[in-house]
């Protein structure tokens, strides 16, 4: 399974970009029942951004709610995360991470999934 982020970048508070996170698996939907962005800060914890699961329920850290949608394309097994109105907190890089789990969560994400190298995203004010 590779995994490889793209989308990142450097805008001004307010402003949107979209990631995208594509996943090279042979049985994508199967791998990815489980998906999920997270991110990290210079000098923090990484940090589950959003989570989206077999029937596409999605969750979101309370930071990003109202901002930020995760979403998932299967025809071209990718997955996204739409980030509106972006703060200059939300700089990190953000990282995807899939996985075939019957719970889904962010903690199961972070232990036991595929990851990519991540995609930078900075936002000044």
């Amino acid at each position: 399974v590779q995994v490889a982020e793209s989308g990142g970048g450097s805008v001004q508070a307010g402003e949107s970009l979209r990631l995208s996170c594509e996943v090279s698996a042979i049985n994508y939907r199967y791998t990815s029942s489980c998906a999920g962005w997270f991110r990290q800060a210079p000098g923090e914890e990484r940090e589950v951004v959003a989570t989206i699961d077999d029937e596409d329920i999605t969750e979101y850290h309370d930071t990003v709610k109202g901002r930020f949608t995760i979403s998932r394309y299967d025809a071209k097994a990718t997955l996204y995360l739409q980030m509106n109105n972006l703060k200059p907190e939300d700089t990190a890089v953000y990282s995807c991470s899939v996985m075939s789990l019957t719970s889904c969560t962010g903690a199961s994400l972070a232990k036991m999934g595929y990851w990519g190298p991540g995609t930078q995203v900075t936002v000044s004010s």
